[in-house]
């Protein structure tokens, strides 16, 4: 199962690709972060939340200050206790991976939970995956899959992947290939590399949708192209499977639409689900 990883603030996202341009010059670049960082404390040492959970960021990632994880913990905790819905995702994803804290899966559910609560796509997600595995809170795969949907529909790619595969398993939900299929295509016009996979497998086996080798080399192709290692071997191995079932034609058509496929935003996912 797929899960997320911590966001940062834009402001943070800014002083560090400012590092990355050559005509700002670095003592420039450690001006601006220091005013930034010095600004930012006050601010969260007045309680100011939104603050807190950059401050904390900005630990966690070690830009502008140096990483640490505990003072990370600390800052997103200060922002979590007030409500900030991002700090408490944070929060259980540090207490998932035992960053900063000792590892607690049943505190990662207690603030992914008060995340989710709030609408928070990641969050949702990622107390979908809790559930699944038994994390912190007992395996429930009829809860899980109510999480990944609710992550889903905001357009949220990983939930889709999730969503499409407890479908096709028929883990919490009545097994659906068409189903499946369907949380696959979103999740796979994102760029989802598994979804990519998942649904040129169904296209080559004719699960969920009619059996069609022009659109699973497609979707091979274009997994394969983006991948390295063993993963990389894999999905070509796919592509050449059923590349070796095609007419010359039918190649053409499939790398013309592999070449032509342009990926869509999470926004436009959710857009498309809505109306």
């Amino acid at each position: 199962m797929s899960i997320h990883v911590l966001k940062t603030s834009s402001m943070v996202l800014l002083i560090a690709g400012l590092a990355c341009l050559s005509f700002v010059s670095g003592q420039e670049i450690k001006t601006l972060a220091e005013e930034y960082v010095e600004s930012l404390r006050g601010r969260a040492e007045k309680g100011d939340a939104s603050a807190q959970y950059d401050l904390g960021a900005m630990y966690f990632h070690g830009l502008s200050v140096p990483q640490n994880y505990a003072e990370a913990v600390r800052w997103y905790r200060k922002s979590g206790e007030q409500g900030n819905a991002r700090a408490q995702s944070s929060l259980g994803l540090i207490y998932q991976d035992g960053r900063g804290v000792p590892q607690d899966y049943a505190e990662a559910v207690r603030w992914y939970r008060r995340a989710a609560d709030q609408g928070i796509a990641d969050a949702q997600n990622n107390l979908g995956v809790m559930y699944a595995k038994g994390q912190g809170a007992p395996q429930d795969f009829a809860e899980a899959s109510r999480w990944y949907r609710k992550a889903a529909e905001q357009g949220y790619a990983d939930a889709q992947f999730n969503l499409g595969f407890v479908y096709f398993l028929g883990q919490g939900v009545k097994r659906d290939y068409a189903e499946a299929v369907r949380w696959y295509r979103r999740a796979a016009d994102q760029g989802i590399a598994d979804a990519q996979y998942n649904l040129g497998s169904s296209y080559a086996n004719g699960q969920g949708v009619p059996q069609d080798y022009v659109e699973a080399h497609m979707w091979f192709n274009l997994v394969a192209s983006r991948a390295s290692g063993d993963d990389q071997k894999k999905f070509g191995d796919a592509r050449e499977l059923v590349a070796g079932k095609m007419t010359p034609a039918q190649i053409a058509e499939a790398q013309r639409r592999a070449r032509e496929w342009k990926p869509t935003t999470e926004q436009e996912s959710k857009e498309a689900i809505q109306k």
